[in-house]
């Protein structure tokens, strides 16, 4: 999510940088709202120190016996009070809709990314090796004949719906012989260390990996709220989250299998 503090400082560089990703400028609604959510905490803290200013001054008044100004000081609490809910809610909407349009802004392009409409514009950096050429028409893995028999979607869109696959006999054996080795490869060779973590996570999780809210609709949730994860990268990059690392600890590296 984008750091309201940059937008502040150069509106006009956040605005080209969208206008390279083919977006119209943003800024003026972004700071409208951010200053008015400022505002209204300014105002929030003015109205609780004359609660608090108030509030001090009606046991005076009350030990003075002067009735009219208690009364007029309990009025004045009361009254402050109440704008300071007010003041307090609207700083709490008007963060709200802030973050709802800072979180659903794309990142804007480095310096050194080239513009263009669609993948046109793509420029070719670096090539290694040489592209094979086929002496036949390749096909989707299954379409492969000898693979396609073990591949059952008929019977997991019965069991689930639509985007899933039963993987049967040798197939399946394949699929789990391919996650081994990964994970032996990582271990043993690239020193990562194997993690076996949770498929359902929290909000913040899903944010903390960009697949919220982008990708929400694609995405599957539990009635309660958890999300189920695409791949174990949200959980392994989550356990960093709001932490503050010794550096000495680091590198982190890690590996898993999502199931």
């Amino acid at each position: 999510m984008h750091d309201i503090r940059a937008i502040r400082e150069n509106p006009a560089a956040f605005d080209a940088g969208l206008a390279r990703r083919g977006l119209a400028a943003q800024s003026s609604e972004v700071l409208a709202l951010d200053q008015a959510r400022r505002a209204a905490i300014s105002q929030a803290e003015a109205a609780k120190a004359a609660q608090n200013a108030a509030s001090k001054q009606v046991g005076a008044a009350k030990a003075r016996g002067d009735e009219a100004e208690f009364e007029r000081l309990r009025a004045l609490v009361a009254e402050k009070k109440a704008e300071m809910a007010a003041l307090e809610e609207d700083a709490r909407t008007g963060d709200a809709k802030l973050t709802a349009i800072l979180e659903t802004l794309p990142n804007l392009p480095l310096d050194e990314v080239p513009d263009g409409a669609d993948e046109a514009g793509n420029v070719e950096t670096h090539r290694w090796g040489t592209p094979r050429v086929f002496d036949f028409t390749p096909v989707e893995h299954y379409e492969i004949k000898g693979i396609a028999q073990d591949m059952d979607f008929a019977t997991a869109a019965k069991l689930s719906g639509a985007r899933f696959v039963v993987l049967r006999g040798a197939v399946a054996r394949v699929h789990r012989a391919l996650a081994q080795f990964m994970l032996d490869l990582h271990v043993e060779e690239h020193g990562l260390r194997e993690v076996n973590s949770p498929v359902l996570v929290r909000d913040e999780a899903m944010y903390g990996t960009g697949q919220l809210p982008k990708f929400a609709e694609d995405s599957y949730r539990t009635t309660n709220g958890w999300w189920l994860i695409p791949t174990s990268e949200v959980t392994l990059t989550n356990f960093a989250a709001g932490d503050i690392l010794d550096g000495a600890t680091l590198p982190l590296r890690f590996c898993a299998h999502t199931l």
